[in-house]
């Protein structure tokens, strides 16, 4: 990464865009470097720009962020991704987080709180609106508690793929990162899940939350 963060902006509404690149541009460690007005747009400029960080609403035209951040997930694996959305109701939040995006921020929220989740994602960190962090925690309000409330019944290996996962890393980073087969990284990944009586990623996010992995400052 360079000495500045370079950063690319998709949104839709040109005035919320440019109070964006104003509040980015006003850090002196960021610069924007492109903008898109939709998904596919935003596609085409993180090939063309190669951005250290997108950020990106969920809600524009042609194709919305949920899918292009699919999409990226598949050509720009290392791609960090920060989802800008006004929505905090549960099927909005589980489509967030089986998105792949590596934090959400809520477009409701205060300039320095936009700031601080660029820096989070930046640094490699996962970034969940503390408001987004309630409704994982309070959506299974009522339900049974998970199994795997606690940690201890996996392996090191197990925790640590685990962990990435809810960091945003694909099996395939998660391969490289601890130098490891991607067919192992699934093992792990599964098993954990059987474990903890996981069947979704959303379920790995509530307990990433519930152990401290992610920091939503």
């Amino acid at each position: 990464m360079s000495d500045h963060l370079k950063i690319l902006v998709a949104e839709d509404h040109q005035t919320v865009r440019e109070g964006i690149k104003l509040l980015i541009r006003g850090q002196p460690d960021m610069e924007v470097i492109g903008e898109a007005g939709d998904g596919e747009e935003a596609i085409e400029l993180v090939k063309q720009l190669s951005p250290d960080l997108l950020l990106i609403d969920v809600s524009m035209p042609r194709m919305n962020g949920l899918r292009a951040t699919k999409e990226l997930r598949k050509v720009k694996p290392e791609l960090r991704i920060l989802t800008l959305t006004r929505h905090t109701d549960d099927g909005y939040l589980r489509q967030l987080i089986g998105a792949g995006s590596n934090g959400y921020v809520l477009k409701q929220s205060a300039p320095e709180q936009l700031i601080n989740a660029i820096r989070t994602v930046a640094r490699g960190e996962s970034f969940l609106d503390p408001s987004l962090t309630q409704r994982v925690l309070g959506g299974y309000a009522g339900k049974a508690p998970l199994r795997g409330e606690r940690s201890g019944e996996l392996s090191n290996r197990e925790e640590e793929v685990l962990r990435m996962v809810a960091l945003g890393y694909s099996n395939k980073e998660i391969a490289a990162r601890l130098d490891l087969s991607v067919k192992t990284v699934e093992a792990h990944k599964t098993n954990a899940m059987q474990k903890l009586g996981f069947t979704s990623r959303i379920d790995i996010v509530r307990f990433a939350v519930l152990q401290d992995w992610l920091k939503a400052e």
